[in-house]
């Protein structure tokens, strides 16, 4: 399981303050006024970043780091990611999953036989699409395959973190 998580993506200087705009990579943009600090990633290491203020504006989030005063400061961020540390990430609720989790999970049908890994978590606006690519051992397709499956408990039996493993059922049709 990863330590950090990606909760957004700065795009822009913001004003003339040293502001930030934030897309939110989180389903809670909100959680942001909560936050004390994020890891902003440089690369090769990653800052911890104080913050100062937060505000909304449409689907960003404007947010004022402690240390940034200038646009110019804050024009060297742009398209770095923001991380959280997951002590400071959102609590879930039961059969919730942070996707960085679910990423890499091997899959398999009811049956026992292998599908693939999961390689991707796709969010609309009615349930999460989970990509699985099919495997050297994949009872289901050639490798370079994948198969899109919907995370709704018809298709989704059983996740296990600990087994690093999903059970699934493939419907009719997926294929």
């Amino acid at each position: 399981m990863e330590d950090i998580l990606k909760v957004g993506i700065i795009t822009s200087p913001h004003g003339i303050k040293g502001e930030v705009k934030v897309y939110p990579t989180t389903d809670e943009p909100r959680r942001f006024k909560r936050l004390k600090q994020v890891l902003l990633d440089m690369g090769k290491e990653k800052l911890v970043m104080e913050i100062e203020s937060v505000k909304f504006f449409k689907n960003m989030v404007i947010i004022k780091f402690k240390g940034l005063d200038t646009p110019e400061d804050a024009q060297k961020y742009r398209q770095k990611e923001l991380y959280v540390e997951r002590k400071d990430a959102v609590k879930l609720q039961k059969d919730e999953y942070f996707i960085a989790d679910l990423i890499g999970l091997q899959v398999e049908d009811e049956d026992g036989r292998s599908v693939g890994i999961l390689t991707d978590v796709i969010t609309t606006g009615a349930n999460d699409v989970y990509t699985v690519a099919f495997s050297e051992d994949s009872a289901y397709g050639p490798v370079g395959g994948e198969v899109l499956l919907p995370a709704i408990k018809q298709c989704i039996l059983q996740i296990s973190l600990e087994d690093q493993k999903m059970v699934v059922h493939v419907m009719e049709g997926l294929l």
